[in-house]
């Protein structure tokens, strides 16, 4: 059986890329996908390439309405299973030149997006369901002229671990999924023992019922597995037993 078979789910800048990657796999497991993108024709490709089981909704994730218009549009089907927040972009600018617009572009949309995708989710999101946000090593390592995207996939990494809390009375997992190009992520406190790929269930969400990772790669093999029994990704060491790797090779960010 598939192991998403009748379930709903909502992966936002799913026109390319792992979003794209994502949907389609789900789709191919079962589930039934709404995705998102700010372009009408790129948004008409993605559904089509993907096939039956998706519905397309234009939108902006770091304009409100926009938001409000897609979960009206996935209430019409039900509850929520799955959320992937993945749209986001990034930008190189050095410190000394950078500006405003640069810094409010990629925090409204990397930070603030994120933040309120799942906030609005949540009334729609089924008890025991799954957060995932698309996080990435430049959270934790410094790279000239990428402190801004940096300092927005860090709030990503925090937004993750402070759900991970907030919702276990719901049992909803809240997880997060490091991409980098052609390397893992370095992060020793993403994992039990500081190898590269691994993770251990985080001490505050003791209780929480664990979610396998997700193996996220440009490509054809975006969603290794999705279920309920395995290691959160909340980020803080623990005892559990090593989880899924990370998946090799380069990663594409959606809907820049």
């Amino acid at each position: 059986m598939a192991k998403l078979q009748e379930k709903v789910a909502v992966v936002t800048g799913g026109t390319t890329g792992i979003g794209f990657a994502t949907a389609k796999r789900f789709v191919a497991e079962g589930a039934y996908v709404f995705i998102t993108g700010r372009r009408q024709k790129e948004l008409d490709e993605a559904v089509k390439a993907i096939g039956g089981n998706v519905a397309g909704v234009r939108g902006d994730v770091s304009k409100l309405p926009d938001l409000d218009r897609l979960y009206e549009t996935v209430k019409a089907k039900g509850k929520i299973d799955v959320l992937v927040a993945n749209a986001g972009v990034g930008e190189f600018a050095p410190l000394a030149t950078l500006t405003e617009e640069h810094f409010d572009k990629l925090f409204d949309l990397n930070v603030k997006g994120t933040l309120f995708t799942v906030q609005k989710a949540l009334p729609l999101m089924n008890d025991g369901g799954s957060i995932i946000l698309i996080g990435s090593v430049a959270s934790v390592k410094g790279t000239a002229s990428f402190g801004t995207y940096g300092a927005t996939k860090a709030a990503v990494r925090n937004l993750v671990r402070t759900w991970t809390v907030e919702l276990k009375d719901r049992r909803i997992r809240s997880n997060g999924r490091c991409t980098t190009t052609g390397s893992h992520c370095e992060d020793p406190s993403h994992h039990t023992d500081g190898t590269h790929g691994r993770t251990g269930r985080s001490r505050q969400g003791s209780g929480i019922p664990r979610l396998r990772r997700f193996q996220l790669c440009d490509g054809h093999r975006a969603v290794r597995r999705w279920r309920p029994r395995s290691s959160l990704i909340s980020g803080r060491r623990g005892a559990d037993p090593p989880a899924s790797r990370f998946a090799r090779g380069p990663v594409r960010r959606s809907d820049w």
